[in-house]
């Protein structure tokens, strides 16, 4: 596949700066954490602040956090997310159809997590690894163990499943919701690429290995697509944007040649794509009305026809396939800066967040989304200290929501606890309204992150670490203590009774 003709060594306004190069993986290997930025005062300076935000993080740990994973990743990525899931359940090996999993205490999330090798000086490809992660149950980690974990090292929690060449940078990835063994992903130029990760052969990712051939090509952009994709959750339709300031749908039922087996199966028999070679399709429609590069789009929840995205114009446009390809709603100030991304929420269709380079992330009401001509958030969140790049609302509460920034840090939020009044000694005087956890295990920008639907409270990020570590990245899986997120008058009531079992068992002592 050739590659748009807008030259590639214009940087990205996210992720890793074209050109840059990685130390080799032999010098990474002996070079320590603290090691970075030596050349100049203002790098000392930067990675100073650097370490001393995650040290003091690293000491909560155990006090924050039911689990952790931290992998470190040799090349940089950025995006990740969770696919499917399977537990392992201890029954007698000789069972037919079961696979036996021989410690009691465990349950395992058999999640698979996606990311990639980014552009490198050329000694090896990029690729889309596909990866299993055993999640401990919660409440059963060991707290003196969690934080234990040697940062410059790979876990044992997550392991390498299948390895897919892929042409060009994965600036972002997308399963299917109705087979998630169907992802697409987004490259540097202006075609969709859709991959059946089961049907691929697993590769080696060694130098002059030959690109894997994606199962089928979406077109229909004129330019550059990198960042801007999502699937539908009820239908198999893709949505993309790109540097041409087009939003295209397409439908893979256009292009379904058979479906064996249940689509809800995590091991179907045989592809929803057809598998010839140069296979594509063009879309079902092309959507106008941003004046600059769409930077993402979103679904409604409830609706296969509704969609909206954000983009560099500042916008957030609403769109309704049904009516036409104009907006039917355009918010020409959502924010004071660029806009990077959007997620509509699966729990109320009237919610949707913003996240911007102002720092800021913004929860819109659909019903009502401008006031005197600009957007009017319902909220306005405003804690992280630089570009917001990713959002996303909790599968399993409906007022949560998480935001990640170039500041290392995923912030999670209550947006009812935004306008209640926080008793005096419970939380600092600058604490913004509506945060409730910060997690700062990554030394840098975290350019991804992604619920587990199937395991609540438990996340998946990664970050892009060149500019703190000379290249490679962090990939992250936790869960903060169920101490954090469960009602309060609930905790503190256990927290009462775990006082006086503890008084108690002293006094027998």
């Amino acid at each position: 596949m050739e590659e748009a003709s807008s030259p590639l060594s214009q940087p990205k306004k996210r992720g890793r700066p074209k050109g840059s190069k990685k130390i080799a993986t032999e010098d990474r290997e002996f070079s320590s954490p603290k090691m970075r930025d030596r050349g100049t005062a203002a790098g000392n300076k930067k990675a100073a602040v650097v370490d001393d935000k995650y040290n003091n993080w690293k000491f909560v740990v155990p006090i924050l956090y039911d689990w952790l994973a931290n992998h470190n990743l040799v090349w940089p990525s950025l995006s990740c997310r969770y696919v499917y899931f399977q537990i392992y359940t201890r029954l007698d090996p000789n069972a037919s159809g079961v696979r036996c999993w021989n410690n009691r205490r465990t349950k395992v999330d058999n999640a698979c997590i996606f990311r990639n090798r980014q552009e490198t000086d050329g000694s090896v490809p990029n690729t889309l690894v596909i990866a299993t992660c055993d999640v401990v149950k919660p409440k059963v980690a060991a707290a003196e163990h969690i934080s234990q974990f040697n940062e410059e090292a790979r876990s044992p929690f997550v392991k390498k499943y299948k390895t897919i060449i892929h042409p060009g940078e994965v600036n972002r990835i997308r399963e299917l919701p109705q087979n998630k063994n169907i992802v697409a992903t987004h490259t540097d130029c202006p075609e969709v690429l859709i991959w059946d990760i089961e049907a691929q052969p697993n590769r080696y990712a060694v130098l002059g290995a030959a690109e894997s051939h994606a199962d089928l090509i979406l077109t229909g952009h004129a330019d550059n697509a990198e960042f801007a994709l999502a699937m539908c959750p009820s239908e198999p339709y893709v949505l993309s944007g790109g540097k041409d300031k087009l939003v295209v749908l397409w439908s893979i039922h256009d292009h379904i040649s058979s479906l064996v087996g249940d689509s809800n199966s995590t091991n179907p028999q045989g592809s929803i794509v057809k598998t010839s070679d140069n296979a594509s399709l063009g879309p079902r429609g092309i959507f106008q009305g941003h004046t600059d590069t769409v930077e993402d789009v979103q679904f409604c929840p409830s609706s296969t026809q509704e969609f909206c995205s954000v983009g560099d114009d500042s916008c957030l446009i609403l769109w309704d396939s049904r009516v036409g390809t104009d907006p039917i709603m355009k918010v020409e100030k959502a924010h004071n800066a660029d806009v990077h991304c959007v997620d509509w929420s699966p729990h109320d269709a009237n919610y949707i967040l913003t996240g911007s380079a102002d720092h800021s992330v913004c929860m819109f009401d659909r019903r009502n989304l401008i006031a005197d001509g600009v957007g009017s958030p319902v909220h306005k969140f405003e804690e992280h200290k630089a570009p917001v790049l990713c959002v996303q609302w909790c599968p399993d509460k409906p007022s949560v929501f998480g935001s990640s920034a170039e500041d290392g840090c995923v912030n999670i939020w209550d947006y009812e606890q935004a306008g209640q009044k926080i008793e005096r000694g419970t939380r600092s005087a600058n604490y913004a309204p509506g945060l409730f956890f910060k997690h700062c295990g990554h030394r840098d920008k975290v350019v991804d992150f992604h619920w587990n639907a199937y395991d609540p409270w438990t996340v998946v990020s990664v970050s892009d670490d060149v500019e703190t570590s000379s290249g490679g990245g962090t990939l992250q899986i936790w869960r903060m203590s169920d101490l954090i997120y469960r009602p309060r008058d609930e905790v503190l009531s256990e927290l009462e009774a775990f006082k006086a079992h503890v008084a108690e068992c002293g006094t027998k002592a």
